[in-house]
């Protein structure tokens, strides 16, 4: 029987920050003020991670009469969630901090749950991936305001820009969910 290789821990010796602490930044940004924008970058990662990963699920179990624009939307989704990470973590990085990542910085940031890992009905389930959307939109207006009100520019007009894409795909989904669309199902029948 073959053995399963197991990773070991990296040496701490290799680490060169911490997570979840604020570096001096290129940025010339205060440390309080880039560890206030770090915090809330992070929630917008994991919430985006989650999201994400919500999205690919319902991706790979998406069945039914809509199959195919839905599953086109969705993978479409899952890659422009994607983008928005990745663009928020590098400016987590600029800002002189360490993007959320991995199970437990993620659950520390996170503003939305994670789904449990059952096969839902579509509709259920892109009920779920709006009201993540949902969320996201709320929590970035409010950052959007802390960044302006902080002073960087950068980071609020990262987040509008990203917003906008969020709500344009909160739009989509609410579409799908119009009475006039995805069936609803009775299972009793």
């Amino acid at each position: 029987m073959m053995e399963t290789p197991h990773l070991r821990s990296p040496d701490s010796s290799h680490v060169r920050q911490e997570w979840d602490t604020v570096a001096d930044n290129e940025l010339r940004l205060e440390r309080d003020v880039a560890e206030e924008l770090v915090t809330a970058l992070n929630s917008e990662v994991s919430g985006l991670y989650i999201l994400f990963n919500q999205v690919r699920k319902h991706y790979w179990l998406a069945e039914g009469a809509e199959l195919k624009p839905i599953r086109d939307f969705l993978a479409d989704a899952a890659d422009r969630l994607t983008e928005m990470t990745d663009d928020i973590a590098i400016r987590i990085t600029a800002l002189g901090g360490v993007p959320a990542c991995g199970p437990m910085g993620i659950r520390q940031h996170a503003p939305i749950f994670i789904e449990d890992p059952h096969h839902y009905d579509i509709r259920s389930s892109l009920e779920r991936d709006l009201d993540g959307y949902a969320t996201l939109a709320v929590q970035w207006r409010e950052h959007i305001e802390l960044a302006d009100r902080l002073g960087d520019t950068a980071t609020s007009e990262l987040l509008r820009r990203h917003l906008k894409t969020l709500e344009a795909d909160a739009h989509v989904l609410d579409q799908y969910l119009a009475d006039a669309t995805i069936v609803l199902h009775d299972a009793t029948k």
